[in-house]
């Protein structure tokens, strides 16, 4: 513990609190669908594809918003894009308190646009903690930052209580004191001190474009104004959400798409990341349905799992600090290859299976600690870019996670097909860091500082004095 104050001390601490408060926040709103959705299933009939599509779409829309947050957090203080995103975020909730007649179902999934703002925040909160701290401590300063994620555990306590006692609509409104102290706390305490570079109302324009465009893909998809007709076009809505989101990005952003490393990374958190947030937004739905449990008992479950994932992120980015997310990453996809694949075996009892669940978001939140350790070494002078690329992969996996699951359970009548196509996808992410070890290792242990290939050197050496 004296060590870890030490460490507080050597930057904005404030910050660092108001980051950690934006988004612990923003991912209690963004998820809040996972928990309310056994209830919110009664009123609308829906299969249980459309079911995973429903608790999904936050989580996509967040993973693309965050590639649109990103490029705007490189051309404005991030104070400010918080704060923003904080009042976008609290929309759904505002609507749902006062709206007279029962939600539709396309009606939701507008909403559910809006909810991923919250999850974009990810883009935002991360970077802008880690400008207030020295390179030497941003695994573990973005461990604490991105432990914001525990906003999943105030889902699975809060919201299915409320929903049992006055509807799920207008349970909703609690989500609403918490961004205000969100807010409040961004308004005096939070501080950005990263550069920044690039034209304010070109990017502010590509984040409202996005946000629109995703708002009409969501809806439209579904309902084949796009040429595709059912499962086929729910697994296609990330392909048309990220066309959308490169057609506004900068073309100096782009460029690094065309490097490996990325690539690599990017499958990584998706696994990692991907799978806490996709879990998380499903995991209410699958106990329900696997396990019969009790709606409020399978909300307090998803609890104890998110915080389990949550507590541990920071360890994972401490960990990675001591002997680099290199290799710290080949023990927890590790971990996470094998739950998954005892899942696509066979189904455990209730006892084995929440034993299992709470080994698999271990891995998930050490991997993700891990993998973010990475991220400001590699890419010193993009970082705040790469956090929403990389955050956006993630939530894409978060995305596919639950319409998989959904999907495997309507055509099959169990889950063991998708859990093993999530074992197969951590086992060659796995395969990949093995194979990587030697070119990563010396970036990724401080021994030299990653070569940012669209930086001109003579940015990169000021980079290498100021690490």
């Amino acid at each position: 513990m004296k060590e870890l104050l030490t460490l507080l001390r050597t930057g904005n601490w404030r910050a660092l609190v108001a980051s950690f408060l934006y988004f612990d926040t923003g991912f209690t709103v963004w998820l809040l669908y996972g928990p309310l959705a056994p209830y919110m299933i009664k009123t609308l009939g829906l299969t249980p594809a459309e079911q995973g599509f429903l608790v999904a779409v936050p989580v996509l829309a967040a993973a693309i918003l965050r590639v649109a947050m990103g490029n705007l957090y490189q051309t404005m203080d991030g104070r400010w894009l918080a704060l923003g995103g904080i009042a976008l975020s609290a929309i759904p909730s505002l609507f749902l308190l006062f709206y007279p007649l029962a939600p539709s179902f396309p009606l939701l999934i507008v909403l559910g646009i809006l909810l991923g703002v919250g999850g974009a925040s990810f883009a935002v909160a991360l970077p802008m903690a880690g400008s207030n701290y020295p390179a030497k401590v941003q695994g573990t300063v973005l461990g604490i930052a991105a432990a914001g994620n525990i906003g999943a555990v105030l889902d699975g306590f809060l919201f299915p209580p409320l929903a049992a006692q006055f509807g799920w609509a207008h349970a909703t409104a609690a989500a609403l004191p918490l961004l205000a102290l969100a807010g409040v706390t961004m308004f005096f305490w939070g501080k950005d001190s990263a550069p920044k570079s690039g034209h304010v109302g070109q990017a502010l324009a590509g984040f409202a474009a996005t946000l629109a465009g995703l708002a009409f893909l969501a809806v439209a998809t579904p309902l084949g104004w796009l040429g595709l007709h059912g499962k086929a076009a729910l697994l296609m809505l990330p392909a048309f959400g990220v066309l959308l989101a490169g057609s506004v990005l900068p073309q100096r952003y782009r460029l690094t798409l065309r490097e490996r490393d990325t690539w690599v990374i990017i499958l990584i958190y998706s696994i990692t990341f991907g799978g806490f947030v996709g879990m998380s937004a499903y995991i209410s739905l699958l106990l329900v349905s696997l396990y019969h449990l009790p709606k409020i008992d399978a909300g307090m479950l998803m609890a104890l799992f998110a915080f389990t994932g949550a507590m541990l992120r920071p360890l994972g980015g401490m960990l990675a600090d001591r002997v680099s997310g290199v290799i710290a990453l080949r023990w927890f996809l590790g971990g996470i290859a094998l739950t998954d694949a005892a899942f696509a075996l066979w189904t455990p009892s209730l006892t084995v299976a929440v034993a299992l669940l709470l080994f698999l978001y271990a891995c998930f939140g050490l991997g993700n600690g891990a993998t973010f350790q990475l991220v400001p070494l590699r890419w010193p002078l993009k970082t705040g870019i790469m956090t929403g690329i990389i955050g956006a992969a993630g939530g894409i996996g978060g995305f596919y996670l639950p319409v998989i699951l959904g999907i495997a359970k309507e055509e099959t009548g169990t889950y063991h097909l998708g859990f093993a196509c999530f074992a197969l996808l951590a086992t060659t992410a796995l395969g990949l860091v093995l194979a990587m070890r030697r070119h990563w290792l010396p970036w990724a242990r401080h021994e030299v500082t990653a070569p940012d290939a669209s930086s001109p050197p003579t940015l990169q050496s000021a980079a290498v004095i100021s690490d």
